[in-house]
C-alpha cells in the first residue's frame, strides 16, 4: 500500500483514487484496534481512514459474497 497519487492534486469535492466521494462516518473501535489502524497507515504513510478504506475492498469489495445493497 503506497500513497502514490501518480501525478494527481487534491480537489476539494473530487474524488483522488476512487470513483465516489468519500463521505463522514462514524464508527466505535476499542483502543487497540485503533491504534493497529494508526500505525499500519503511519507504516504506509497514509491516513486511517484510507486503511479502512483499502481494508474494506480488499478483503469484503468484489471479489466477496458480501452485495452491496442498492
Amino acid at each position: 500500500m503506497s500513497s502514490q497519487r501518480s501525478g494527481k492534486k487534491a480537489m476539494r469535492n473530487e474524488p483522488l483514487f476512487y470513483e465516489e466521494r468519500k463521505k463522514i462516518h462514524g464508527v466505535w473501535l476499542t483502543p487497540t484496534a485503533w491504534d493497529y489502524i494508526k500505525a499500519v497507515g503511519d507504516k504506509e504513510g497514509i491516513s486511517a481512514s484510507e486503511v479502512v478504506e483499502r481494508w474494506a475492498r480488499e478483503h469484503i469489495g468484489k471479489d466477496s459474497d458480501t452485495p452491496l445493497p442498492r
